[in-house]
């Protein structure tokens, strides 16, 4: 066994049903606010991005210079909204948390190798609280990390298509 073969991780490839469990497995940690499991999908350097809309209708292109919906460069941040929400430490919380369906559909996979898949795929979330149901819809394109013992998400942007909302968008409910 040479040192390189020790080195390197296995990388373990994907079938495209594996890649479609994963998804709606962290879909359904969202739906059941079961957060803790929700974030072991993360690796610890994902950033995880919702670009705004400009006013000429293109996405912005920079989240550390333009105005993003969300962003978090790293899983900390992510870890930071979760304790927010669990402990109501903001006034973006949503009191009581609404109650959220994940839909997720055309699912593709964009490239696979080298330790990682990218894919892409269509959602769509129905949100309730307070008597009204409201539903985003969108994008999201992931980067998913194969080369430890389970796939963790590298890289997230979200691509919010309905962007003219009456109230906070938060990361339940994409």
């Amino acid at each position: 066994m040479t040192t390189d073969t020790l080195e390197k991780p296995q990388a373990a490839a994907l079938s495209f049903d594996q890649i479609q469990a994963f998804l709606y497995a962290e879909a359904r940690a969202l739906d059941d606010r079961q957060w803790e499991t929700w974030l072991t999908f993360y690796h610890p350097d994902c950033p995880f991005w919702m670009p705004a809309w400009d006013d000429d209708d293109e996405l912005t292109q920079d989240p550390q210079a333009e105005i993003s919906l969300i962003w978090y460069g790293d899983k900390s941040g992510i870890e930071d909204r979760v304790f927010r929400i669990q402990t109501d430490r903001s006034s973006a919380t949503s009191l009581p948390e609404p109650r959220t369906n994940h839909n997720i559909a055309n699912i593709e996979v964009v490239s696979q190798g080298a330790g990682e898949v990218k894919i892409r795929f269509n959602w769509q979330t129905l949100s309730y609280r307070y008597g009204a149901t409201d539903q985003h819809w969108g994008t999201s394109f992931y980067t998913i990390d194969t080369t430890g013992p389970k796939p963790l998400i590298r890289d997230k942007k979200v691509v919010l298509k309905n962007d003219h909302i009456h109230h906070v968008v938060d990361v339940y409910h994409i």
